[in-house]
């Protein structure tokens, strides 16, 4: 299966689907669960802002074809509340997406605000979205590339919740990720 296949078919955008076989060195990935989109993801979000009992939730997990079942991307989301209060840890690069998006030669984080009839309440729910690698070996290839294809997924799988959930001006993605640090 393609990478703009996977996690339902919206999620992951053609710019993306690259950006994954700068990651897992692969263009073909076992197919994902049923339950493993965006639309399930958004439903379960709903449902957790409106508890107070549960914050978080998976999206969907990525394997290329023929990795062994410990090597995955996992998209992740969770709820946050008020602005970002630290600094990123040194080996992230800040970028200007949503409130706050970060992205390391491992992972990809974008938070965004989100105001919808989904969502309840008047003040924007705030989502934090996270790309991230689970491997028994380094990331291989060039730093600088893992990086900018980190939060290429990342933006790709923010922007579909974000468009999922009908979030105001989209949560304030713009419609490609931007690469350059803020």
């Amino acid at each position: 299966m393609r990478g703009t296949q996977l996690c339902g078919g919206d999620a992951i955008s053609a710019e993306a689907g690259k950006a994954l076989k700068v990651i897992t060195g692969s263009s073909r990935f076992e197919p994902s669960g049923p339950e493993d989109t965006v639309a399930h993801a958004a439903r379960s979000l709903g449902d957790a802002s409106a508890s107070p009992a549960a914050d978080d939730g998976d999206i969907c997990r990525v394997y290329a074809i023929d990795s062994v079942p410990s090597d995955r991307l996992e998209a992740t989301w969770d709820l946050t509340w008020g602005p970002p209060e630290s600094e990123p840890a040194p080996e992230f690069t800040v970028l200007p997406m949503g409130e706050q998006a970060l992205a390391a030669p491992n992972a990809g984080i974008v938070r965004f605000a989100c105001r919808s009839e989904k969502l309840p309440g008047p003040a924007p729910t705030r989502i934090r979205l996270a790309v991230e690698r689970w491997s028994p070996k380094d990331p291989e290839g060039d730093p600088e590339q893992l990086t900018e294809a980190y939060a290429t997924v990342a933006h790709s799988f923010a922007l579909a919740m974000a468009k999922e959930l009908r979030c105001e001006n989209d949560g304030g993605l713009e419609p490609r990720p931007v690469l350059d640090p803020a």
